[in-house]
């Protein structure tokens, strides 16, 4: 019997911008949230499992909101993502209050996870497409490459705020020559910008990004783990209290390194998401428009899909 791939859900991030637990905040009809929806598409579209990565400060509300909701229609596990968990003999800083980033999730994940899997923010909706086209890939990559779902960088953008994206560059073949995070990306009166530290970078909209959708053997955790090892090690000679591990910062190596092959798997989807407060009268007219569609039905898990 074949495999299912399994979801991995990044669901630990503090949400400082949002000032509330987006996780588990209500955005359908019957209380859905926008993981539900993700849940949803990924059951659909093949996954046979999730795995959730929280913080300890909120596993007993999140359990209680969200584990139980998924009985009988998907298998579901959770893991913890605290300072403290890192590779043997090496520490946090002291006063390190900052979550490690969305690399070290998943190296945390590593011990419940021993299937090809892919990975997702809890606050982004990807769509079906997304989660059929990187379901497939995992269920036929007999090749142990990743794969990387790209969006057209116009269709990810708030209209409240700057956004995180990973700029991809992709070779004639379709796969990744690199990706380069820009953590400031907003549409201002000069178009589309990043702002890095220390230039601004003219963006069209047209660029191919990554919103950390991306599917991967489980015999990446060894690399996750050396350049976490890495990384630790560097804030322990450099600390720096804002310095993030992430997830495309490891696969951007791993390219340039030439020790994996990257997949750009595209998708027509257009993303929305909740990074402030203002972008949620947005998502739940979205989310009611997709259910008037017939995309969604009113209440999502009425029925189990397991057996329809």
């Amino acid at each position: 019997m074949q495999i299912k791939p399994t979801l991995l859900v990044l669901a630990a991030g503090m949400a400082s911008r949002y000032g509330s637990l987006k996780q588990i905040d209500a955005f359908g009809p019957n209380g859905e949230t926008i993981i539900d929806y993700s849940i949803y598409d990924a059951i659909r579209a093949g996954f046979g499992k999730v795995v959730f990565v929280i913080r300890k400060s909120i596993e007993n509300e999140f359990k209680a909101i969200m584990l139980n909701k998924f009985s009988g229609q998907i298998e579901v596990d959770y893991v913890l993502q605290e300072l403290d968990k890192l590779p043997a003999g090496l520490q946090a800083p002291a006063d390190r209050v900052k979550p490690w980033g969305t690399a070290h999730a998943i190296w945390v994940a590593g011990a419940k996870i021993k299937e090809p899997f892919a990975v997702i923010n809890g606050d982004d909706f990807y769509g079906f497409r997304s989660f059929k086209a990187i379901c497939d890939f995992l269920t036929h990559n007999q090749a142990q490459e990743i794969g990387l779902v790209g969006y057209r960088l116009a269709n990810t953008l708030s209209e409240h705020g700057a956004v995180s994206r990973g700029i991809c560059a992709i070779d004639a073949n379709g796969y990744l020559r690199s990706v380069t995070e820009q953590t400031h990306i907003a549409t201002t009166g000069r178009g589309i910008v990043a702002q890095g530290q220390d230039e601004e970078v003219r963006l069209t909209g047209e660029e191919v990004v990554s919103m950390n959708l991306m599917g991967f053997p489980p015999t990446v955790f060894p690399y996750f783990e050396e350049h976490l090892t890495g990384f630790i090690r560097q804030q322990a000679e450099q600390p720096d209290p804002k310095a993030e591990f992430f997830l495309p910062g490891v696969v951007d190596a791993l390219v340039k390194a030439g020790r994996a092959q990257v997949k750009v798997l595209s998708s027509p989807e257009k993303w929305f998401g909740v990074t402030y407060p203002a972008d949620k009268p947005l998502a739940v007219k979205t989310l009611r428009s997709l259910i008037e569609a017939g995309v969604y039905p009113e209440n999502l898990w009425k029925k189990n899909l397991q057996e329809a």
